[in-house]
């Protein structure tokens, strides 16, 4: 295999490192690293170096971090790398088509979904907050459009029913480095050819917000028990009690007849703090407290009384 073309790598959080180390592992010549400038972080609100740029730096490998491409500056810069590649991934940043014009074979990006199923920003939580059974990674083309581009290859993967945000992330991470291992020898010697996505198909994955982490106790339980895993670890849904937001980590649906007004904690016990909604109910077993870690409910209940206590309000 022919493994001396010139690749540039875009990428920035935890997500895009392990398609990177397989980059480096395969021994593929990664002429430059793309990530976004480093942000501050932590209670001494430290500028921290992105987890790509820390893998880049460790290997020797040259880092950009343009704020954007809108300056000729960073424009020039990337097209005098002369890259026969560029892959894209979680990189943050929109690409310009004089970018995505620059590398000889243009720009890869590893997407987590089966495109055209959830384009846009958080594949990953909208496909379980929806009830998906299965999701994946797409290598596709990029194009000036958002997620539009041309599929090269795909792999799927199952939506456990009990699978987090943070779970199918932490699954799809490694999966998107397979295949892009898979597809690199066929895009690099021209070989694999795109097939055109169903722009009909098409869904769009908007990005997460804090002001959507609230319950609402109206929808059914196995709507919200959703929105838990989806929103875990980031949002965390939330809900209003005692003029306090507390964030529920884990919780299941109920089949139980909801037997109480939405919102309402119709019985709290070592199974969990079940609570009524539009349909069913919602056992919440892992809840977190403003200020406080995250705790069991059995933990929870020995310094909380609820029963009666109707939430959201």
């Amino acid at each position: 295999m022919n493994r001396s073309p010139r690749m540039l790598f875009a990428g920035t959080p935890e997500f895009s490192v392990a398609p990177l180390q397989a980059l480096l592992d395969a021994g593929y010549d990664v002429h430059g690293v793309y990530t976004q400038p480093d942000r501050p972080a932590g209670r001494g609100r430290k500028l921290m170096p992105s987890p790509v740029k820390q893998l880049a730096v460790a290997r020797g490998i040259p880092v950009y971090q343009p704020v954007d491409f809108k300056s000729e500056e960073a424009l020039a810069e990337l097209e005098g790398q002369q890259a026969d590649l560029m892959v894209v991934v979680a990189y943050g940043l929109l690409l310009p088509e004089r970018v995505l014009n620059a590398p000889r074979l243009g720009c890869i990006n590893i997407h987590a979904s089966l495109l055209p199923r959830w384009r846009g920003a958080a594949p990953i939580q909208r496909a379980i907050q929806a009830g998906d059974k299965e999701t994946g990674i797409t290598i596709m083309r990029m194009d000036k459009g958002l997620d539009t581009g041309d599929m090269l290859y795909r792999l799927t993967c199952p939506i456990a029913s009990d699978e987090t945000g943070g779970s199918l992330h932490d699954r799809l991470a490694p999966l998107g480095a397979k295949a892009l291992m898979a597809a690199l020898p066929g895009i690099l010697s021209g070989e694999l050819h795109g097939e055109s996505q169903n722009d009909a198909e098409a869904i769009y994955a908007r990005k997460l917000s804090k002001a959507e982490s609230a319950i609402d106790w109206q929808q059914d339980a196995a709507v919200i028990e959703r929105q838990v895993r989806a929103f875990n670890p980031w949002p965390v849904a939330q809900t209003r009690w005692n003029d306090a937001n507390p964030r529920i980590w884990e919780a299941r649906a109920l089949a139980t007849s909801a037997a109480g007004e939405p919102g309402e904690v119709v019985g709290a016990d070592r199974g969990g703090l079940r609570v009524a909604c539009g349909e069913g109910q919602l056992s919440i077993t892992r809840i977190q407290m403003p200020g406080k870690k995250a705790m069991p409910v059995v933990d929870f209940l020995n310094a909380h009384v609820l029963d009666g206590v109707v939430l959201g309000r």
